[in-house]
């Protein structure tokens, strides 16, 4: 395998990484700051409330893009294995 090959794969991966990780880290940060934003107006400072906000977004978006996410999963791991071959020899 040439250095080349190999940093193409690298970058492959990072990238579905980052695909795979973006929506559900941006669902609960942003539920995360809209909580904390509310909590600061109203004065609740329970630490429960944010946590449950927090996985329930968390829960819907994976509800909504996890098709999406798994069937990107599937296909980058599928396409992997049949490049072994070509990638060792």
């Amino acid at each position: 395998m040439s250095p080349e090959m190999a940093l193409t794969q690298l970058a492959k991966g990072l990238y579905l990484a980052l695909l795979l990780g973006g929506p559900p880290l941006l669902a609960v940060l942003v539920t995360g700051v809209i909580v904390g934003i509310i909590q600061a107006a109203t004065s609740i400072n329970e630490p429960t409330v944010a946590f449950v906000a927090k996985v329930i977004a968390l829960a819907a978006t994976m509800a909504i893009t996890g098709n999406f996410l798994l069937g990107r999963l599937v296909s980058f791991t599928t396409e992997l294995f049949r490049q072994i071959p070509h990638l060792i020899g």
